[in-house]
């Protein structure tokens, strides 16, 4: 068995214990949400398949080696107003969410962020690949009171128009307006630098109506 194997079998049997909701209840279905992640494989996204694998109805991501560039797991599909629900389990080093992001090449994107780093930045707006980086800060404050580290944590991203809300772990670390971008694929990220592992689970959204242009 290889060493990547072996690292995340252990990560998902040891680190990350699994989860198997991925499941939408009765009262979600009738409101229109949808799951981005079925819990047994990776349909509807693409990545760099050395890094992302699905274990026990969870998402490991692990990069098993110092990556020279930030690479992402990425939806097919794009979309522009909605609410996104997504558990994510940072061990070590950084992460994140991206939401209304364009994707680039070479499993990379630019766009907004639900920031995901050990020890800070949980909670900000951040800018991938936008020369902007902290578009606004949700740790000080906020997202250091209520994160969880080395638990699940909770992230609810709101994107209506202009309107961007970020709630993590029950709390608003964002409430902004912005014109970056209105539509944009979803994705999720290793981070480059020392070896690093992420999980994530009960990936679902819920479409508001689509608005792909500002006036």
């Amino acid at each position: 068995m290889s060493s990547f194997v072996t690292s995340v079998l252990s990560l998902a049997l040891v680190v990350f214990p699994g989860n198997n909701d991925n499941t939408l209840t009765s009262v979600e279905k009738r409101e229109g949400w949808v799951l981005l992640f079925n819990g047994r494989n990776l349909d509807g996204w693409y990545g760099e398949t050395a890094f992302w694998k699905v274990l026990d109805g969870t998402i490991i991501g692990s990069s098993g080696h110092r990556l020279t560039r930030n690479t992402f797991l990425i939806t097919r599909q794009k979309f522009s107003d909605f609410v996104l629900k997504v558990d994510i389990k940072l061990a070590n080093r950084n992460s994140g969410v991206q939401f209304r992001s364009k994707a680039l090449r070479r499993y990379s994107v630019r766009g907004y962020q639900a920031d995901a780093t050990q020890g800070k930045a949980w909670g900000n707006l951040h800018g991938e690949n936008t020369g902007r980086r902290v578009i606004v800060d949700g740790w000080t404050g906020k997202g250091e009171k209520v994160v969880r580290p080395g638990k699940w944590n909770h992230y609810e991203i709101y994107c209506k128009g202009r309107h961007i809300k970020l709630t993590l772990n029950g709390v608003v670390t964002v409430d902004t307006y912005d014109t970056m971008f209105p539509e944009g694929v979803v994705a999720l990220q290793l981070h480059r630098g020392e070896p690093m592992n992420v999980a994530f689970r009960n990936i679902k959204i819920k479409p508001l109506g689509a608005t792909k242009a500002y006036p």
